[in-house]
């Protein structure tokens, strides 16, 4: 008899085993990547490219523009992020020039098509700010708001990493909330780890927010990518626990989650051309830049996943 419950139990499980492991195929099966990005200076616009597996990147629309910059006065398009709302709709921000405190917002419902582009003044009431760069956006669930972050440099804070080098620049983090892109939130500093910090790059994963940021420190060189974290979307971060990049200078990392594997794409910008690593942990990483392939001119952008739906929705309108 005992054999016998035994059998049973194990034909349950392995039938359990089986029924898991196709769910989550079929899981992933329904997923496609998008990767939004600019190119040159950020004048043309927003570019989109597509992924089955996050490795091999398409372009859409035959490498032109999806949408056209008019925010702000120099009105370019760099470092588009892009995001989707729990009610379905693509919330995008980017940098709209390279000297004024304040960045681009547009939504969309379907990726193609986007609202009036808007100019948010984040740092407007800072006369000492010399810019809003890289913008991102991340959600939290838990407070249902979203948080809008950037890197900034104000003229005469933090003296001691401080470097006439690179024009002067010594970044800080900096955020508003939102729930809504009507109302926000006063800017308040969101990051300082004690070396001018650019680039963050913010997600949610199990109960925690994982931050990738870069380490913009010029004498010496750091130009590396590092994990920060945090129980709050808003912060304390840790300072950094681990260098993810090689010997190389990289920026703008954005990520995606695929079957248990982080993979953090970054720009090298000094080699122009993409690079990525890959974690399990976010401990130890991997070098896989030889395993990419993104179309031509690309600078960095995000990474998110879509439903290939709306994948196949933008090839037929846009190719």
């Amino acid at each position: 008899m005992k054999k016998v419950n035994l059998l049973i139990y194990s034909i349950i499980a392995a039938f359990f085993l089986l029924f898991s492991s196709c769910n989550q195929q079929t899981s992933s099966e329904e997923n496609r990547y998008l990767f939004s990005y600019f190119k040159g200076n950020g004048e043309s616009g927003l570019h989109l490219a597509w992924s089955e597996d996050g490795l091999i990147w398409h372009e859409l629309n035959n490498g032109q523009p999806i949408l056209e910059p008019t925010a702000g006065e120099d009105k370019l398009m760099r470092d588009p992020c892009i995001i989707q709302g729990p009610d379905g709709r693509y919330h995008m921000v980017w940098t709209v020039s390279w000297n004024e405190r304040g960045i681009g917002y547009a939504w969309s419902e379907d990726l193609i098509n986007w609202s009036e582009q808007q100019y948010i003044p984040v740092m407007e009431h800072e006369p000492n700010a010399r810019n809003t760069w890289a913008p991102e956006i991340t959600y939290d669930e838990k407070n249902d708001k979203f948080m809008i972050y950037w890197a900034t440099t104000i003229t005469g804070l933090y003296p001691e990493t401080f470097s006439e080098l690179e024009d002067g620049l010594n970044h800080r983090m900096y955020y508003v909330t939102t729930k809504d892109f009507k109302e926000f939130s006063e800017t308040k500093l969101l990051y300082e780890p004690g070396f001018s910090v650019i680039d963050s790059h913010i997600v949610p994963h199990n109960g925690e927010f994982i931050m990738f940021l870069k380490d913009e420190t010029i004498e010496p060189p750091a130009k590396s990518l590092h994990v920060a974290t945090s129980k709050n979307l808003t912060g304390p971060y840790s300072q950094p626990l681990v260098q993810i990049t090689g010997d190389y200078w990289a920026e703008g990392p954005t990520s995606l989650y695929i079957d248990g594997t982080w993979i953090v794409y970054f720009d090298k910008y000094i080699e122009w051309t993409m690079g990525a690593v890959k974690s399990t942990d976010l401990e130890n990483w991997e070098e896989i830049s030889h395993k990419i392939s993104f179309p031509s001119e690309v600078r960095h952008g995000t990474a998110l996943k879509i439903e290939k739906e709306v994948l196949n929705n933008l090839k037929q309108q846009l190719n």
